[in-house]
């Protein structure tokens, strides 16, 4: 089992960046499928990025170019860099946490298992 806790939420103004962290304790020798989720007043949930142990990422289409998922193994530390953020971008910000099965690409669907408390993430115009 894995333990996350999301940080770096802030209000900023539009074209603002943030960097969101979201460090992970517990079982964390294994792979895993790592994404960050969002979800806005009013809106579904959605997938924003997604990585795993081989460093494959994904974006979803409205933050691809803008946002970037890293992580740093050596600090159990997923990050996502978000750049010329939008007002639309204002959202509570989740990571969350799966094993990741060999041969099959991590998605935003299925059991993940693990997730953080979620940062507020407020663009303003």
């Amino acid at each position: 089992q894995v333990q996350l806790g999301e940080s770096g939420g802030g209000s900023v103004q539009v074209g603002g960046s943030l960097k969101l962290a979201c460090r992970a304790s517990g079982n964390t020798d294994r792979s895993f499928c790592l994404a960050w989720f969002r979800q806005a007043p009013g809106n579904e949930r959605e997938g924003v990025a997604l990585t795993d142990a081989d460093d494959y990422v994904n974006y979803a289409d409205s933050v691809k170019g803008r946002f970037t998922i890293s992580k740093d193994n050596a600090k159990n530390t997923l990050y996502l860099e978000m750049n010329n953020l939008k007002p639309e971008d204002t959202a509570m910000y989740y990571c969350a946490a799966k094993a990741e099965v060999p041969g099959r690409a991590c998605s935003y669907t299925g059991s993940y298992y693990s997730w953080g408390q979620g940062t507020q993430v407020t663009v303003s115009s």
